[in-house]
């Protein structure tokens, strides 16, 4: 999927989004500011998470619970340095179960992630729209 949006079609595009992903784990790339968090949660609501949803930028990963008694797990690798802080925090456990892993900055962990991994591409546009591609 290659689209431009706003906003205001945030929950299009996260239902989008969970309706092409043909895998568990997320991989969300952009600049700073480009509504990668923002998408995020639009996703978690669709995914019906029951507990508040925020960047875990210091924590590196925050987990929550949906009303159907499921896990997911949100990832901001901004702060991680090299791959081995990523390994010491186990991140290879949260990978390998069938829990959603929603993962920022990956380019901070390339090769610890799996292959069939989601990647999401999100580009802020001179118009003030973003630009996102699947793959």
């Amino acid at each position: 999927m290659n689209k431009n949006y706003s906003f205001e079609d945030l929950m299009e595009i996260a239902t989008a989004t969970l309706a092409t992903a043909k895998d568990k784990t997320l991989l969300f790339y952009g600049e700073m500011g480009v509504g990668k968090t923002t998408l995020i949660k639009e996703i978690c609501k669709q995914l019906k998470v029951t507990d508040a949803i925020s960047s875990p930028t210091y924590s590196l990963v925050n987990e929550y619970q949906t009303s159907k008694g499921e896990t997911v797990f949100h990832f901001d690798f901004y702060r991680i340095t090299n791959e081995i802080e990523a390994l010491d925090m186990g991140i290879e456990d949260y990978l390998d179960n069938n829990h959603w892993c929603l993962i920022e900055w990956p380019q901070n962990i390339e090769n610890l992630l799996p292959i069939t991994a989601v990647k999401i591409h999100l580009t802020l546009l001179e118009s003030g729209q973003r630009n996102i591609q699947i793959k």
